[in-house]
């Protein structure tokens, strides 16, 4: 593991002179320094400092040519400094004094070495010094750049203090091991199992956005796989961690739903599916557990797991404190959607079916492929494949009926208003009967979604019906 090298910035000189005019000695610490040695990019500096950070950052500020704006957080003693190559917080060395309710520490002045020991893990308690005497000088107390190479998680100090401080840290372990594809050291990974119940004294809001940044990592299942063995997963998504097991009754045994769903969560990350998808391969299968019926014909069945999960989708984002918009509605209706496609794949397919498909999904159609293809899981190579060529069949007709009657979010032309003015009707159950029988049909494929023919086929309900035609004389 290469030693990480300063940047060839001015900004870093700047910071150094205007320390050592300060008499406060000063060095770049943590991610930055840790993703230098690891090659990756980034973009946020952290520089700590021994005095006081906020006047540290003034003093920057002024140096510059730019001469930046300093945002200055007075109850946590930090500064921002924004250049156009990075972004700058600035804070004193600090020591840090835990209360068992709380996460958040009686914080006061402290020595570098007291600074170091305070940082979650060796991986981010390296230091690059920005000292006149030894600028660009690697500080390293703990050994971070051993545990880089080892690819290992390890606290600085005895895992469970480190833990029970800050019980947040235990999911950052968890999602820096899947980010950066590391193993958490066996002492820190028992100190998580050991302490996960503190987790009740952290925001939902802090576990939801580290969930999120596992789940986007470039293969999330093995971050899944750590929160469930270490009993996290439990405490903070329990309805994830039910889907786990396999239950056998004679010959009859079904998948084990929470591996199935970590192999598509996979699958649509590998895919480049963005956070949302992933959200809805999580929660494809959600229901499951509470679905699940043995039927001595043919074994176990979900029946309705699809539609019961996306009832659950509002509630589950809720809980979890996700947005309640437009994103909850793409995952819900994915979920809802998701067995459609490849209930297409297993008969001969019909327009009227895929115009259906198109009808229901609009936009979200090229996204509900992606999900579906990736839950086409088997052990046998062959039956995926052959699923696989299947649905190529089912993306044809649909890119072949999309072509032809644009059913992406079309509306029919027959209006609850044309219906009301056409037979002299107020808004009532008939009226969205006669709006139904159209856009059945349109679906079917029995009439066009053009006025004069949808029209036509309105005046035959209505007189199906016996409704008398309104004086109204329409015309489009």
């Amino acid at each position: 593991m290469k030693t990480p090298q300063l940047p060839d910035l001015p900004l870093f000189r700047t910071i150094a002179d205007a320390a050592g005019e300060l008499g406060y000695p000063a060095y770049v610490i943590g991610g930055f320094v840790r993703d230098l040695a690891l090659e990756r990019p980034s973009k946020d500096v952290d520089v700590v400092c021994v005095g006081d950070g906020i006047r540290l950052a003034q003093a920057v500020g002024q140096r510059l040519p730019s001469r930046p704006r300093v945002t200055v957080f007075k109850n946590f003693g930090t500064a921002m400094l924004p250049t156009p190559e990075v972004e700058i917080e600035f804070v004193g060395a600090r020591k840090e004094s835990y209360r068992a309710e709380s996460r958040k520490p009686e914080v006061e002045a402290g020595t570098l070495e007291e600074d170091l020991a305070r940082r979650d893990f060796t991986i981010n308690a390296l230091g690059l010094s920005l000292n006149p005497e030894d600028f660009g000088t690697l500080v390293d107390r703990y050994d971070g750049m051993g545990d880089l190479g080892r690819k290992i998680i390890r606290t600085p100090l005895d895992p469970d203090i480190t833990f029970s401080d800050d019980p947040l840290r235990m999911m950052r372990a968890v999602r820096f091991a899947a980010q950066l594809n590391f193993d958490i050291e066996p002492d820190t990974f028992d100190a998580i199992a050991r302490n996960k119940e503190r987790i009740k004294i952290v925001s939902q809001e802090r576990i939801t956005d580290e969930l999120n940044k596992l789940i986007l990592a470039p293969k999330p299942s093995y971050g899944f796989r750590l929160l469930f063995s270490s009993g996290l997963l439990q405490l903070i998504f329990p309805r994830m961690a039910q889907l786990q097991g396999v239950e056998k009754r004679g010959q009859h045994a079904h998948k084990d739903n929470f591996y199935h769903t970590l192999q598509v969560l996979d699958n649509v990350a590998e895919a480049g599916g963005d956070l949302w998808l992933r959200w809805a391969a999580i929660l494809h299968d959600i229901a499951k557990p509470a679905t699940k019926r043995f039927d001595p014909k043919v074994g176990w069945t979900f029946h309705g797991h699809e539609d019961k999960g996306a009832r659950w989708t509002p509630a589950i984002f809720t809980e979890l404190k996700l947005p309640l918009g437009e994103e909850m509605r793409q995952v819900q209706k994915l979920v809802r959607l998701h067995l459609r496609p490849i209930a297409l794949v297993k008969e001969t397919v019909t327009d009227s079916a895929v115009r259906r498909l198109l009808f229901e999904a609009g936009d979200e159609i090229d996204r509900l492929m992606l999900l579906c293809k990736a839950d086409i899981t088997s052990k046998d190579h062959q039956r995926v494949a052959r699923y696989l060529r299947n649905f190529e069949r089912v993306e044809e007709k649909l890119k072949e009926v999309e072509e032809k009657d644009h059913l992406r979010n079309f509306k029919p032309v027959i209006t609850g208003e044309v219906i009301m003015q056409t037979f002299g009707l107020k808004p009532s159950r008939e009226v969205g009967e006669l709006k139904e029988a159209v856009l059945e049909a349109i679906l079917d494929g029995k009439i066009r979604n053009e006025f004069e023919e949808a029209f036509a086929f309105l005046l035959q309900q209505g007189q199906a019906k016996g409704l008398p035609q309104g004086h109204h004389s329409l015309t489009k």
